[in-house]
């Protein structure tokens, strides 16, 4: 389609497409718009564009169907006469505003979770890498795919179980199929012991009709009746409805339903699917209010949002008081405000997997995080999959393609809070992307080995989470408030206060434009230890098997020995990577990983100080102890400076070595 707009007033337009599968707009020859969705799930995407008065702009229109339904509009909206931001609601009664000073961001965020709840630790297991695909469709193919990291030594710590392990007709009653899952029990128990894993299982607020929990649920009224009395069926074709997870007698049986087939069974951590809830065939919001209706605290209009939360908040308090010093794991497709309380991370929902969906990641996970909610993952690879990628046979060039993106996104998301593969087919385990001696494959392995020698810093960052309401992926705004340029970049972040990570997300980059925001010392490249200064964008090397990583410079880095898992052995030695310039401090936070004893005090914190005047070193008495902690460790010491450049080595050779017993220690190190 083509086909022209005028523009009656200078200012920013708004071009909004509705749609599934292919679509791109050009507005005078600039494509402004190119995305790809599954047939089955249209998607709005906006282009914001400037127009001058009185020009006539040519407007194109593509829309390829290759899927599902037909789907496609598009709208577009003139400027906005004012600035002002205005709230409303059609059904408050009232508005109740908090404002939270600051100034400084990390403050904000602080605030935020003093009004709506602090955030729990989650298991020190929850850091390593999630392996999942939709779907193992029995309890042997789950199984060989743990056999497969355990037996090429590639680091995992978790196997994901999505749905239908229940039989067809069977949704809600979260018993498995006996003919796919014949013995769930020694299936846990062996990813347990014999392979040192821990899995997490997919579980719906849903109940097919006639199912015995589904009696139980509705005999007690805890069910939503507009669905059974229209008689609505899901996609399979099946007659289904969801709980009121807004009645506290529901969320307990709810609870109790999850603990007497799954946790029982030794299930780790909780894959909460479809918690807007995903009532309808066709989730539109105007049949999510007449249907999530009545609830036990008002109007499916007044109360829908929140369902996020209090099904959440089912599992958390239920697995809180049945097992009450184990940290609960619980991932969910939506959020609200508070979540962070009940021990839930948020992934992005069922993406697609284009390179430009990859490229939006990178913001909407930053938008989710500087919302005050820590913990964010996504689908690393895209959910669904166009069809030349998960064609039978695809073409050559498209196989080379497919690797690569799944390969630049697997380095992206070694540094978001939770590492998490996910996908339709092809199948995202690494070695299905050309074998063990392919490029992706080594790239993979790379990037996974890295952050399990990270997993001291990042448990550390997540215990600033906990302790001091810190934020782990940080827009550049929150850590350069006074950079006019931070706010603008929207393709790098922070992860913690020591990296700045900039991801690949387009195809066959080997190179990108980094920009490096002013800072005391500049900045450190990561992979080669050569310094930069700061103020300025350079052209970074992105080769295949690394994506640009760089290290302000006063931060000091530790990273832990090769393991496999994350119980395999104790953090010992750690290896302090100190890149020199100014002065900086990181503080070593460490539990037991497991349980929740640290809210009682169970924990350690070990302050680390670079002195650049002195050129010392100073790590600090160790505050507080817990039951296995070490009482002695070694400290290898890695010193990067402008004159002497190191870069990371998976086999690093340190200037010295401490032996610390917990005192305080300073070391004068010399520039060599």
């Amino acid at each position: 389609w083509e086909g022209e707009v005028e523009a009656r007033e200078t200012g920013e337009y708004q071009f909004k497409t509705f749609s599934n599968n292919g679509i791109k707009l050009w507005v005078d020859g600039q494509l402004v718009t190119s995305r790809w969705r599954q047939g089955w799930l249209p998607e709005v995407s906006l282009a914001k564009v400037k127009l001058e008065t009185g020009h006539r702009y040519k407007l194109k229109l593509e829309w390829a169907k290759q899927q599902g339904m037909e789907t496609m509009n598009l709208r577009w909206k003139t400027p906005s006469k004012e600035n002002a931001t205005a709230l409303w609601s059609e059904v408050g009664e009232g508005v109740d505003y908090y404002f939270i000073y600051g100034p400084e961001m990390d403050k904000v965020v602080a605030g935020y979770r003093q009004v709506t709840g602090k955030a729990p630790m989650m298991p020190l297991w929850a850091y390593g890498l999630w392996q999942s695909r939709q779907r193992y469709k029995t309890s042997q193919e789950s199984l060989d795919v743990v056999e497969g990291f355990r037996s090429r030594k590639i680091p995992f710590d978790n196997i994901v179980q999505d749905w239908q392990y229940w039989k067809e007709d069977a949704w809600g009653s979260h018993e498995f199929d006996p003919a796919r899952f014949p013995d769930p029990v020694k299936w846990i128990k062996d990813i347990h012991d014999k392979y040192h894993a821990r899995l997490m299982i997919s579980v719906w607020p849903k109940f097919y009709a006639g199912t015995k929990n589904f009696e139980e649920m509705r005999s007690h009224g805890f069910l939503y009746e507009p669905n059974l009395g229209e008689e609505v069926t899901d996609w399979l074709g099946h007659p289904t409805t969801f709980y009121d997870a807004y009645n506290p007698g529901a969320r307990k049986l709810f609870w109790s339903l999850m603990n007497r087939e799954l946790f029982s069974k030794g299930v780790d951590a909780w894959w909460m699917d479809a918690s807007e809830p995903d009532l309808m065939p066709t989730p539109i919001l105007k049949d999510q209010r007449t249907h999530v209706h009545p609830t036990a605290l008002g109007s499916g209009a007044r109360m829908l949002n929140a369902f996020p939360l209090v099904n959440s908040q089912a599992i958390y308090e239920g697995q809180r008081k049945t097992a009450p010093d184990q940290r609960p794991f619980i991932l969910t497709r939506s959020g609200f405000s508070g979540m962070q309380r009940y021990g839930s991370a948020v992934w992005s929902g069922d993406i697609t997997s284009t390179w430009e969906t990859m490229r939006v990641q990178v913001s909407a996970g930053l938008g989710f995080c500087l919302s005050g909610m820590p913990y964010w993952t996504m689908d690393i690879g895209g959910f669904s999959v166009p069809a030349r990628f998960a064609s039978g046979k695809p073409k050559a060039a498209d196989v080379e393609e497919w690797r690569e993106l799944n390969t630049r996104w697997f380095q992206f998301g070694a540094f978001v809070p939770l590492l998490r593969v996910h996908g339709e087919s092809p199948n995202r385990e690494m070695w299905e992307f050309g074998g063990e001696t392919s490029p992706a494959y080594q790239a993979h392995l790379k990037a996974d080995r890295l952050r399990y020698r990270l997993l001291p810093y990042i448990y550390s960052l997540a215990g600033g989470v906990t302790q001091e309401s810190g934020t782990i992926m940080r827009p550049l705004v929150m850590d350069f408030p006074g950079d006019p340029k931070a706010p603008t970049v929207d393709d790098q972040y922070m992860f913690g206060p020591g990296f700045l990570v900039s991801p690949v997300t387009a195809y066959q980059v080997r190179n990108r434009p980094v920009y490096l925001p002013e800072t005391a010392g500049g900045w450190y490249d990561f992979w080669t230890g050569a310094n930069l200064a700061g103020g300025q964008t350079v052209d970074a090397p992105a080769p295949y098997d690394a994506i640009p990583l760089h290290i302000r410079a006063g931060s000091i880095i530790p990273t832990g020995p090769e393991v496999q898992y994350t119980g395999e052995k104790p953090a010992d030695p750690i290896t302090l990577h100190v890149y020199t310039g100014t002065d900086g401090s990181f503080t070593f936070y460490e539990d037991d990983g497991l349980t929740n004893r640290y809210e009682k005090g169970a924990l350690s914190r070990i302050l680390i100080r670079w002195s650049e005047a002195t050129k010392t070193l100073t790590i600090g008495k160790r505050e507080g102890s817990f039951k296995g902690m070490l009482k002695t460790r070694t400290f290898n010491i890695v010193l990067i400076s402008k004159d002497k450049s190191v870069g990371f080595s998976f086999d690093p050779k340190p200037e010295r070595t401490l032996q610390y017993d917990g005192k305080e220690t300073v070391l004068r190190l010399e520039m060599k």
